[in-house]
């Protein structure tokens, strides 16, 4: 079927009958066509929120994914199922023709399990990584190159079992990644929870009172974590002292005959289909930040403390209380 031989009523009709993955393809196919997709298809695009190369699967051949957004709810659909891994030139020219139809507009992540593949340098591309580091591991070298090549880091998810460090080079590209979430046992190595400057966290550790206590009260000072929209730790040995830990780090309470308000933002990374925003942390207890008066609510519940920074003073805060 030649779809420029119809007017082009029925070519827009026959494009939006067609699948996102197909739409991509026939985009492929020439300039003229391209130009055709953009313009025909702006609402489908514009829904767009990210591009995903996903390279955890055998021998590291990306599967292509767009994700998209509606009615509140994240979908994904796959567009292309493989590409050849070491032929630079089509992942060059399928991405080049994301940034044809969305430019700036959306994130690119590539996303890997392998730290012995190299990672194209594409436009706009930032780097998302999925290692499971255990006891026996001995290639340290080459997961610190791995770690310290790539300037931009928009997420790590690591199980870490060792009993050495990264390099200085490694942690300092580590701790500014924007998401992470980590398994380790050793809260020193690496030492996520003092030295993370990015937006989201989850971590699982051992911990101490006082590494929370301290992880709070730094933040309050305005010393660190300038960037942090939530953090979640879940601490490994027990439960965590919440009385303990609130009288320390001189938190607030609202009143417990008045309803609080749920703290909840854009995830800052998340694969396939799932909700957009980040789990709500609702809590009476919260703290404020002196250098601006900003709120963090906090939440501890049996071994896991959860910690939401809102984009609010103390009195607007408060404004949002429910009686």
């Amino acid at each position: 079927m030649k779809l420029s031989k119809y007017p082009y009523v029925v070519q827009n009709e026959i494009l939006d009958h067609m699948n996102c993955s197909n739409v991509f393809m026939l985009s492929l196919v020439s300039k003229k066509i391209r130009k055709l997709v953009k313009s025909s298809q702006r609402k489908r695009l514009e829904n767009t929120v990210s591009i995903k190369y996903d390279c955890c699967w055998p021998l590291g051949s990306p599967l292509v994914y767009i994700q998209f957004k509606e009615n509140s709810r994240m979908f994904y659909s796959k567009l292309f199922h493989f590409i050849p891994y070491g032929n630079r030139s089509i992942i060059e020219s399928i991405h080049n023709n994301f940034l044809y139809f969305f430019g700036n507009s959306v994130e690119y992540h590539w996303i890997t399990d392998n730290y012995k593949l190299p990672i194209p340098r594409l436009d706009n591309l930032s780097v998302c990584s999925r290692m499971r580091l255990w006891e026996n591991f001995s290639d340290m070298k080459n997961v610190d190159n791995f770690i310290s090549s790539h300037p931009v880091w928009k997420a790590i998810d690591l199980g870490y079992w060792l009993k050495e460090s990264l390099s200085p080079e490694s942690e300092s590209r580590f701790y500014q990644t924007e998401y992470i979430n980590i398994k380790q046992l050793n809260r020193e190595l690496p030492a996520v929870l003092r030295h993370f400057q990015g937006k989201q966290a989850n971590l699982e550790c051992l911990c101490e009172a006082s590494d929370l206590i301290e992880f709070v009260n730094r933040w309050k000072s305005g010393e660190a974590y300038q960037k942090l929209e939530c953090l979640t730790i879940y601490n490994y040995r027990e439960e965590i002292p919440q009385d303990e830990i609130l009288t320390s780090i001189g938190a607030r309470h609202i009143d417990a005959t008045r309803k609080p308000p749920a703290h909840s933002v854009p995830r800052a990374f998340f694969e396939f289909a799932y909700k957009p925003n980040t789990d709500p942390i609702t809590s009476h207890s919260y703290v404020v930040r002196e250098s601006d008066n900003r709120v963090a609510s906090v939440l501890i519940q049996g071994q896991t403390l959860s910690f939401g920074v809102w984009d609010k003073t103390e009195e607007e805060f408060l404004g949002m209380v429910l009686k």
